[in-house]
């Protein structure tokens, strides 16, 4: 019989395979998400006993408190000479299962993301509010974590983040970092939220706008001389502020919609798609930023004239995600059908394909 394991054991062997998240479910094999792909680290199953005492072995007994009163719990694990792992444990079918989301210990760039000249910028900005979006998986929170390394180093500022829970840790360098954990340093974001404006922040990070509370004390910070930085589980700018806006009664709506076209900066959109040219993901995203025509389109909620505003507006540094697709499928970093899959217009990508084959 081969020897027991902890879960510290498959979360090493997460990370030595390169894997992104390590599910553990009962009825099926511990298994890591590796490019996208699930692989099984066993070849049995475990059964609930077993995934159970797993991921009751990484937690807290106040946590394991928690779990047990809410049915689900968001938490992080630091394992020594691995790394740190965002963690949700949760009952499933009646049996406690776990999900650990690998976080690499040091802060890529967002040169080294993908990310244009233009998302650089955006860390320059003293105001506004910039929200950064996608399914889950898609890369948002270490865009949002490369964009506070970078003003942190080259910016005096004070900067709070509140997330659930702490995934990258940052240093102290030009700027003051305050990181607070909902659970374990605050209750509840839009209560960390409305106490950080009164603890002299220059920016402020929100790890995800979820309640109508949280986005409306977010606005109101963004507006009033605060950079917030925030993501939303969107997959584009006209989804975004259909979601910010629907979080509120109609008759708030207005408000909101002058509000937001008063503050909104800029909205990037990713996603992360397997490559074809070498083993990894490599990302294709979309960026609005708010110029006089779409602060006009915000306002008359035309949100559907958005996307056309988009594509030509390439001198304030923006571009549409099929912009994106084309140009990797063209540097053959995907293939062509996951271009096809995540486009809007498959005739503009087939085009842009076509041309670059007969220049060949």
């Amino acid at each position: 019989m081969s020897e027991k394991k902890h879960i510290v054991d498959y979360l090493t062997q997460t990370c030595n395979q390169g894997g992104s998240d390590l599910h553990i479910t009962a009825g099926a094999p511990p298994a890591c998400r590796i490019n996208g792909l699930l692989t099984p680290l066993e070849d049995h199953d475990i059964d609930p006993d077993e995934a159970k005492e797993l991921v009751l072995g990484v937690i807290t007994e106040s946590q394991r408190s928690r779990l047990e009163e809410n049915l689900e719990l968001d938490f992080s694990v630091s394992v020594k000479d691995v790394g740190r792992f965002r963690a949700n444990a949760h009952y499933a079918s009646g049996t406690i299962e776990g999900a650990f989301r690998y976080i690499p210990t040091e802060i890529p760039t967002l040169e080294t993301l993908g990310h244009s000249q233009t998302v650089s910028e955006l860390c320059n900005l003293q105001q506004g509010l910039v929200l950064v979006t996608g399914v889950t998986g898609a890369g948002k929170t270490t865009t949002i974590a490369a964009m506070i390394q970078k003003i942190l180093r080259e910016r005096s500022v004070v900067a709070v983040t509140i997330e659930d829970p702490i995934e990258y840790v940052f240093e102290h360098a030009c700027g003051l970092v305050k990181q607070r954990e909902i659970g374990e340093d605050t209750k509840s974001f839009s209560n960390a939220l409305r106490s950080a404006l009164r603890q002299d922040p220059d920016v402020i990070v929100v790890s995800e706008l979820r309640d109508l509370e949280t986005i409306r004390t977010a606005i109101t910070a963004a507006e009033t001389g605060h950079l917030v930085i925030a993501t939303l589980h969107t997959i584009d700018a006209p989804k975004s502020l259909d979601r910010l806006i629907d979080v509120f009664p109609a008759e708030q709506q207005e408000m909101i919609v002058t509000q937001l076209a008063n503050c909104l900066e800029a909205v990037i959109s990713q996603r992360l798609l397997l490559r074809q040219d070498q083993p990894g993901r490599v990302m294709a995203s979309e960026i609005m930023k708010v110029n006089h025509g779409i602060r006009a389109c915000i306002i008359e909620r035309k949100f559907e004239q958005l996307l056309g505003l988009i594509q030509i507006g390439s001198q304030d540094g923006m571009h549409a995600i099929d912009e994106s697709l084309a140009h990797l499928l063209v540097n053959r970093h995907i293939s062509y059908n996951d271009a096809i899959i995540h486009c809007r217009d498959s005739e503009f990508i087939q085009e842009r394909y076509n041309t670059a084959q007969a220049a060949k």
